[in-house]
């Protein structure tokens, strides 16, 4: 089995202080609150600002957080709506190189995001009430309150990277 969740982060996570004991409704408020989040760091700046720790630019996490939403949100419906509960893992990386992270205009990411979470909340909302659970190929049966938080905590924590980012070249 793949470790995952506080195993791996720490409970609270020991970088953006995410605590693992958020129920799905805790979650749907973090998701939700993401846009405004990253509007509010992004306002003033390029997106294009970068750590020499951290691989990805903030426009490039905001992509990301995105298309992580838009995956499980996806992956979610497919086992409440059709049954399709066997889940792999994917590699972001992979996804950044395709969808060209570094390219994405912040704005356009954003916008994205608006949209990722509307369908992601609405998914995760769903599959609570249905009771879903994904049977994960390393990490085993996940039901969708635990995709829910797997999926609040990517979010906080790269709101926590991106902060990182802009405290650097602030300083610099």
């Amino acid at each position: 089995m793949e470790t995952w969740g506080a195993a791996l982060y720490g409970d609270p996570c020991a970088a953006c202080g995410f605590a693992w004991s958020a129920t799905p409704a805790d979650c749907l408020a973090v998701v939700g609150e993401l846009p405004r989040r990253f509007r509010e760091l992004l306002d003033g700046r390029t997106g294009r600002e970068r750590h020499p720790e951290l691989e990805w630019t903030p426009a490039a996490y905001v992509s990301h957080v995105t298309d992580n939403l838009r995956i499980w949100a996806e992956r979610l419906a497919g086992a409440r709506l059709a049954g399709a509960a066997d889940v792999g893992g994917y590699d972001p990386d992979l996804v950044a190189r395709g969808r060209r992270y570094l390219e994405i205009a912040p704005a356009a990411a954003l916008w994205s995001l608006d949209r990722a979470v509307q369908a992601w909340t609405e998914s995760v909302t769903a599959a609570v009430a249905a009771g879903t659970v994904l049977r994960h190929a390393t990490r085993g049966p996940q039901p969708a309150g635990t995709i829910a938080r797997n999926n609040a905590h990517d979010g906080h924590h790269h709101v926590h990277d991106v902060r990182r980012i802009l405290h650097h070249t602030d300083t610099r």
